[in-house]
Order: C-alpha cells, then sequence, then structure tokens
C-alpha cells in the first residue's frame, strides 16, 4: 500500500473509532481504582449503553468486502436470537437493551430465544433468516456448531453480528463483528479481587461456567494464570460446572461443602452460581465473610451480597449491547469500516462502592 493511502485508510479507523467511543455512554460500574480511591460514581447515563476499549482486534470489515449490499437501517429488518430462558438478569438485561435501541431507531425488530437448548437457537435463526431478515444478532450458546447457520446467511449474504460470546468461524467471511467482553481479563480482575480477599493463600474452589464457549474457557484461564503469577500460595482444589445457573451453583457447592468444608474462596464465573454458592453457605450454617466469594456480571442480586458481606467482589460483565450493535450495524450497512473484534469496558464493585453504586446494577 502507498504511503498516502496508508494514511488515508488510519485516519478513516481513527475517525470511525472516535465516533463509535464518544456516542457510547460509559460502563456502569467505577473500576476497582476508581472504588479504592474513593473517586465519584459513573454517570446514571452509563446504564444505557457500554464504552469501548483499546483492545480487540485492529482488523475491519465492511460491506464490500463482506459481500453484502449497502442498505438503510431504517427500513431493514432485524433478527435478534437470544441463547438462554431469560429468568437469568444478564439476558434480561441484553433483551431489554436489543428491543430498546431497536424501537428508538424505528426498526423492525424479530426475536427469538433458544430456552438454553443449541439445537432450537440454530433452528431459530434459520427461522429468522426464512421470515426475512436482513440482518441478524446473535448472544451465541456455544461456540461450535454454527455452520448450518453460517451457510444459509451466507447464501442470502446476511450480515451477522455476535454479541457476549464468539463463534468459531471466520470474521468478515461468516460474520461482520464480534462485540463483548475480554473474558481473560475478566478472570485475571477476578483473581486480583481473590488474591486480596484471601491475603493470597488458602484452598479454593471454582464454578465453571456452561462448557463449550469462549467465555468459561477464557474466564477460567484469566483466573487461574493469574494465581499462579501473582498467589502460588492460593490453590484451586475443586472445579466443577455450575452451568451459569443459580440452583446448579447451589447443588455444586453443596456438594464442595461436603469434600471441603475449609475451602477459603469459591470463583463463580458468573453472578447466579454465586448466588446459589450464597444459598449453600448459608444452609449449611456458615457466617458472612466465612468463605470469600468473588463472581462476574454485576447483577442487582450479587451487588447488594457484596453490602450485606456474603459476596467480596464482582467484575461486571455489562449486557447493554443495543446502542453498540445497532451503531455497529447501522456503519457498516451504509459502507463504513467496523472493527471485526470489539472490546467493551466492564467496571467492578466491591465494599468501597458497592452501596452507592447499586442502583447501577442491573
Amino acid at each position: 500500500m502507498k504511503p498516502q493511502a496508508r494514511n488515508a485508510s488510519i485516519r478513516t479507523l481513527l475517525a470511525v473509532g472516535l465516533a463509535t467511543s464518544l456516542a457510547l455512554t460509559a460502563g456502569c460500574a467505577k473500576s476497582e481504582e476508581d472504588a479504592d480511591s474513593g473517586a465519584d460514581s459513573a454517570k446514571d447515563s452509563a446504564q444505557n449503553g457500554q464504552e469501548v476499549a483499546d483492545g480487540g482486534s485492529s482488523e475491519t470489515c465492511t460491506a464490500k468486502a463482506y459481500g453484502a449490499e449497502k442498505l438503510d437501517l431504517k427500513g431493514a429488518t432485524v433478527g435478534f436470537s437470544q441463547s438462554e430462558k431469560e429468568a437469568n438478569p444478564f439476558r434480561i438485561a441484553e433483551t431489554a437493551s436489543i428491543k430498546a435501541e431497536a424501537k428508538k431507531r424505528g426498526v423492525k425488530l424479530l426475536t427469538a430465544n433458544a430456552q438454553s437448548k443449541f439445537s432450537k437457537q440454530i433452528s431459530d435463526v434459520q427461522d429468522l433468516i426464512a421470515k426475512g431478515a436482513d440482518l441478524i444478532v446473535i448472544a451465541p450458546l456455544n461456540s461450535d456448531g454454527w455452520e448450518p447457520v453460517l451457510k444459509s446467511a451466507a447464501a442470502k449474504k446476511i450480515p451477522i453480528v455476535t454479541i457476549d460470546r464468539k463463534i468459531n468461524a471466520t470474521p468478515c467471511k461468516d460474520y461482520v463483528s464480534f462485540i463483548g467482553s475480554d473474558f481473560t481479563e475478566q478472570g485475571k480482575r477476578a483473581a486480583d479481587q481473590m488474591i486480596k480477599a484471601t491475603g493470597g493463600k488458602g484452598e479454593i474452589a471454582i464454578l465453571l461456567g456452561t462448557p463449550g464457549n469462549n467465555v468459561t474457557t477464557e474466564r477460567t484461564k484469566g483466573f487461574t494464570d493469574r494465581l499462579k503469577e501473582k498467589a502460588p500460595g492460593l490453590k484451586v482444589v475443586f472445579k466443577q460446572t455450575g452451568e451459569f445457573a443459580r440452583g446448579k451453583g447451589q447443588s455444586v457447592t453443596e456438594q464442595l461443602i461436603q469434600s471441603k468444608p475449609e475451602i477459603t474462596g469459591i470463583y463463580a464465573e458468573n453472578d447466579e452460581m454465586g448466588l446459589g454458592a450464597v444459598n449453600a453457605l448459608k444452609g449449611a450454617g456458615k457466617q458472612p465473610g466465612d468463605v470469600k466469594i468473588v463472581t462476574i456480571d454485576g447483577t442487582k442480586s450479587a451487588v447488594q451480597r457484596i453490602v450485606d458481606k456474603w459476596i467480596y467482589g464482582v467484575v461486571e460483565s455489562n449486557p447493554r449491547f443495543g446502542p453498540l450493535a445497532f451503531q455497529t450495524l447501522d456503519a457498516f450497512t451504509k459502507g463504513s469500516e467496523v472493527r471485526q473484534e470489539i472490546v467493551i469496558k466492564d467496571g467492578a464493585y466491591n465494599e468501597a462502592n458497592a452501596e452507592a453504586d447499586l442502583g447501577k446494577a442491573y
């Protein structure tokens, strides 16, 4: 590429990135550093969207490169496939954000919920395609097994954006962009909280998320890698899936208490499992703080348990994807470059900010 063309491309990318950042509101909680220093809380408007982080792929995608036609988003039909039952506050907030932004923009939205069944999610997306969706947003249940959907979408040149979880496919060929958190970094930050809570010594358990998706894999890797690096005295002595569900988190923790009654801490890879662990500890006669619990998500129930001393800390995973997902689709359908991977910023809650920022949780 000639220097002039390369410089023009860089200026375009910087402009798109700046416009994206300015158009989005900030994350819903302060970082640990802000919380520890007693800095002011994030603005209330932060509840409506997400802030883009500096990380993620620098590679971009355009409608031309993808093989899609340019179109006006206002006249388009967007299909949204939710993966899990909306008993989980994360999924409730995620779907509500998508619906609210579609309504705000006057976009026709078709929705489907897979009810935590992957085979249903595949058929759901196939149905959205059959019903005439021009663009599709997917919150994937699993990372693998998407070939039938990708083949159908490719045949009709339908752009796909995934949120929250990745699919194992080729960006700007099989799908346009992934929008979500840095899950490895979330795991590292959870480990930092656990190290602080325990003094870096003791035996801890991990309540793993659902197997078969990148969120579980990366949150586990980030956590265990950080312990090896910073706290070799903290030993992981128990790992079992709680399937991101409160009931399963409770039953697994009940087993844990029987096999490891002196457990020091529990890392739950989402709030729902952490809340299940709290229920199990209460049932076993434990007192707040007897077992240090660190979770990931940022639901009101989990943040309230910090106030109540049952949970030590929560790393936020912001579910309000609506504004950013539709902004990405809008830019893409107009022919602009969009990042193939868009990483959002997440805050955190601990004893320093939990009570003051409870209203910002979801």
